[in-house]
């Protein structure tokens, strides 16, 4: 009875560790289901095929299951055009968009958790759409040759801000 009572607690924390290692599928006892997992969140309303592929893929890297899980998000050199859709992410706090073709961005006004964004070596114009982002620390829009260059009101001083080289002051 001792010796029984000794290895209980190990078994009960092999079977715990089973069930964490097999967090990603159903478990059967006696042919009776007692646990399925939560099913990977689908991606809706994303209307850039690139940009859809990026979010499935860290939806599966991480195992998401809500929209509120996904916190971070790095989709550089993916040739992403457009970001229609990609405020349904609400939850975004740190996004990498760098190396795209991305000009508008209406849609990351939307976005007000996001506190880094690197949107460098892209086609973006202007970034009076980021103004409101008040959680804002880090912006990354060097690379962008079209770029309006903004007045020095546009941030807060908190805010560090990689400009395009055309923007520097000389």
């Amino acid at each position: 009875m001792h010796r029984l009572l000794n290895t209980f607690p190990i078994g009960l924390l092999a079977s715990c560790l089973l069930l964490v290692g097999c967090g990603q599928y159903d478990i059967k006892v006696n042919d009776k289901l007692v646990y399925t997992p939560a099913k990977l969140l689908k991606v809706q309303g994303i209307t850039d095929s690139a940009l859809a592929i990026c979010i499935e893929q860290a939806i599966a890297d991480n195992l998401i299951t809500s929209i509120n899980q996904l916190k971070s998000l790095n989709c550089s050199n993916a040739g992403i055009k457009t970001l229609e859709g990609l405020a349904t992410f609400h939850s975004l706090e740190r996004l990498k968009l760098s190396n795209n073709q991305i000009r508008n961005l209406l849609e990351l006004e939307k976005l007000t958790l996001l506190v880094n964004l690197w949107l460098d070596d892209n086609a973006i114009v202007d970034i009076v759409p980021l103004a409101g982002l008040a959680q804002l620390a880090q912006l990354d829009v060097s690379d962008n040759p079209a770029l309006q260059c903004p007045t020095q009101e546009l941030f807060p001083p908190s805010v560090a801000v990689t400009l395009a080289d055309h923007c520097e002051a000389p």
